[in-house]
């Protein structure tokens, strides 16, 4: 059974810095993708960035372009977020996905990923 498990959350202010980190068990696929997507209050969750494992392609959604980096350890079966330049609008629950398969800008948009994790809370203040 395939496992998420997110953390690195908290509250920072504009400007600052955190490094999510979720950590993945259960897995036998080759050829998948994972990411992060995030909820604010009251709106609809969004797509921040997918990456195919071992395939090359990453996306980013446009508000975060060079300010998130995504990375990966396979050793420790656990892929990291790390969020610079925060600003308030980056606030949300965010969570861990992965996917069978490989992903597109379709999966980023949608959502529509195989396993999720339960989050963890970014609040950045102004």
């Amino acid at each position: 059974q395939v496992q998420l498990k997110e953390s690195g959350g908290g509250a920072v202010q504009a400007g600052g810095s955190l490094r999510l980190s979720c950590a993945a068990s259960g897995y036998t696929y080759r050829d998948y993708c994972m990411g992060w997507f995030r909820q604010a209050p009251g709106k609809e969750r969004e797509g921040v960035v997918l990456v195919n494992i071992g395939g090359g392609f990453t996306y980013y959604a446009d508000s975060v372009k060079g300010r998130f980096t995504i990375s990966q350890d396979n050793a420790k079966n656990t892929l990291y977020l790390q969020m610079d330049s925060l600003k308030p609008e980056d606030t949300g629950m965010y969570y861990c996905a992965t996917h069978r398969t490989y992903c597109g800008r379709f999966q980023l948009q949608s959502g529509s990923l195989n396993y999720w994790g339960q989050g963890t809370q970014v609040t950045v203040s102004s």
